[in-house]
This record gives C-alpha cells, structure tokens and sequence, in this order.
C-alpha cells in the first residue's frame, strides 16, 4: 500500500521515515519529494509497505503524530488520473 506523509519538516529525511514506519512492518521504500534545482524538501512524501493490515496500523497511529515540532499527515496515497500518487 502507498502511504501520503505530510507536513513534514525540512529536516526529515527518507531515513527517519523508513525507522518511523518500520515499527509497524516491513518498508518497502520511502521517498520525500524535493524541488527540483535546490533539493529542498517539499513538505511531503510517500512510503510504500507490502502489507495493508501493517500499512493501516501505521495510518491509524502516526496521522498527527508530532515530529520535528510539526503533526504528521499521514493517509492512504490514491492513484492520479494524470499519473503519480495523491492523497485521500
């Protein structure tokens, strides 16, 4: 399942996500979402877990959770029509 992680703060990195959803089963990857040219965070990104009972769990516990000073947005990434991911 493709996990949307929001209101993330510049400071957090793919490494951080992985051990924050790794409590909750297996990662499969994360990617947060960075501007082109400068690379700065763009203040989301997405976790895809192979299990959606564990992808579930991790929703239900982190959506809102405090990191970095900052409630995470945490829901079930939805297919665009145009391509790439969205959220719920």
């Amino acid at each position: 399942m493709n996990i949307f992680v929001g209101n993330l703060a510049p400071e957090t990195d793919e490494t951080e996500l992985t051990n924050l959803f790794k409590a909750f089963g297996q990662v499969k990857s994360v990617q947060v979402m960075r501007e082109l040219f400068s690379g700065a965070s763009k203040g989301f990104g997405f976790v895809e877990m192979p299990g959606r009972a564990h992808s579930l769990s991790a929703i239900a516990a982190l959506d809102g959770k405090d990191l970095h000073g900052q409630p995470l947005r945490v829901n079930e990434a939805v297919a665009r029509s145009s391509g790439g991911m969205r959220h719920r």
